[in-house]
């Protein structure tokens, strides 16, 4: 235990993947201590290094007020795609993706392929900290071998481990990361205490210092399986409402003035969390001969509303006499969030591909998402504001710059509307269909 140093004096932090979580931690750190944000993807690096942040994330003014121009020795941070920038630091922290496969199964990769990676500057009395969600055990089962198989040292004696599982909310400005209170973990309860003090000293919300490292990975994939499930529930209500031709919104309304009423809404649910991390904690459970049944009902309903949206859609285009094959249709936004660029995992493609399948043509609008992302990701074309009128729109994110638009203008006579979110007037428009 000697060996190691992080009194805040000495720390030298080195975080691993600067995206939506990496970026805002590595500023967080650098208003601190010397910090080295590093990322294979040298465009990235390069963009970071003249103040632009691609995600939105982090203001030009914000960001350029700890970039230093060399490897900082005080505060600051400097980033880089060269590993031998983070050789002589000794606190590590992990950021990097953990997705799902096309068979909706973990992907570690990127895990592993960073554990690679520290492994080749790793020192005796390091500390290396996963901030990636995991399935419970996935630190010491995975994490922990690659590091101590590339480096030859030895854990829990030449180096040591923790968990802080991330909690940023992408396109959040109120809930920024030092304001979200930070589970921490270590490997064994002195590193424990050395880590919480560590994200104690910048994060202003507080920590909560979880008893192992499995807990805090528990903690971490329930949180969303928990969001996840009660959204699942609200979808299946929107279903059964629109049979009973209830309007869900009013239900909602209504039921939420109860104290303990939870005000989840129906709607899509992607991105990089809610729409993942079930089938992580799903998978350990199967492992271990537990099906969970409830976990993945759940993930069926939701994963279902791309499709159930779509065939409601086409409902409503016959309603009107129209000829849904060739129908022209214009999508509202392709994000998986409103007012953020971020298309990881965006459920918005599931009604594009239904639609492409019933023979609409689809044309996207969405000021947010950047195109070329959007043609590389999904091979589809995201253009500017249309010029022309289309025979239904569908407000599929409800991005600020839609909420003033005049969708009567975008329509031929009798055209249709469908609002996923329900945020527009019902009374403004003809035939109106929502969740």
């Amino acid at each position: 235990m000697k060996n190691i140093n992080v009194n805040s004096t000495l720390n030298r932090i080195a975080i691993i993947g600067l995206g939506y979580v990496g970026l805002p931690l590595a500023r967080l750190f650098a208003s601190k201590y010397p910090t080295v944000g590093f990322d294979i993807n040298r465009a990235r690096v390069s963009e970071l290094n003249n103040g632009i942040d691609n995600t939105l994330e982090i203001s030009e003014n914000l960001l350029k007020s700890v970039l230093v121009s060399e490897i900082p020795h005080s505060r600051g941070l400097f980033c880089s795609d060269n590993i031998d920038a983070i050789k002589d630091c000794n606190v590590f922290i992990v950021t990097v993706p953990t997705p799902i496969d096309k068979n909706n199964r973990p992907d570690l990769t990127p895990l592993i392929g960073a554990s690679e990676t520290l492994a080749k500057v790793l020192k005796k009395g390091d500390i290396v900290i996963y901030e990636s969600t995991v399935y419970p055990g996935a630190t010491e089962d995975v994490c922990i071998p690659v590091l101590e198989n590339k480096s030859g040292l030895v854990f829990n004696i030449d180096f040591f481990v923790g968990y802080s599982p991330e909690r940023i909310n992408p396109g959040d400005k109120a809930h920024t990361v030092e304001k979200i209170l930070k589970i921490t973990s270590g490997s064994t309860s002195e590193i424990g205490l050395k880590i919480d003090a560590l994200y104690k000293s910048v994060i202003t919300a507080g920590t909560h210092l979880a008893p192992t490292i499995k807990v805090a990975e528990a903690a971490k994939v329930i949180e969303n399986s928990q969001r996840d499930i009660n959204i699942a529930f609200v979808n299946e209500l929107a279903k059964i409402f629109n049979l009973l031709d209830i309007n869900t919104q009013d239900v909602l309304e209504a039921a939420g003035t109860k104290w303990n009423f939870l005000p989840f809404k129906p709607g899509l649910v992607g991105g990089h969390c809610i729409g993942v991390d079930p089938y992580y904690l799903a998978q350990k459970a199967q492992e271990v001969g537990y099906h969970p049944e409830i976990i993945l009902a759940g993930r069926r309903i939701n994963d279902s509303m791309g499709q159930y949206i779509a065939s409601q859609v086409v409902k409503l285009l016959i309603q009107k006499n129209f000829k849904v094959k060739g129908t022209k249709l214009l999508l509202l936004g392709i994000t998986f969030k409103e007012n953020c660029p971020d298309i990881r995992n965006t459920r918005v493609i599931d009604i594009v591909r239904a639609l492409e399948q019933y023979g609409s043509h689809i044309t996207i609008y969405d000021p947010w998402a950047n195109p070329e992302e959007v043609g590389h990701q999904y091979g589809l074309i995201s253009s500017g504001i249309p010029e022309e009128k289309f025979d239904g729109v569908i407000l599929a994110v409800a991005h600020k710059e839609f909420l003033n638009l005049n969708l009567k203008s975008l329509l031929i006579k009798d055209g249709i509307v469908y609002d996923v979110k329900g945020v527009l007037n019902n009374a403004v428009y003809g035939v109106y269909g929502r969740l």
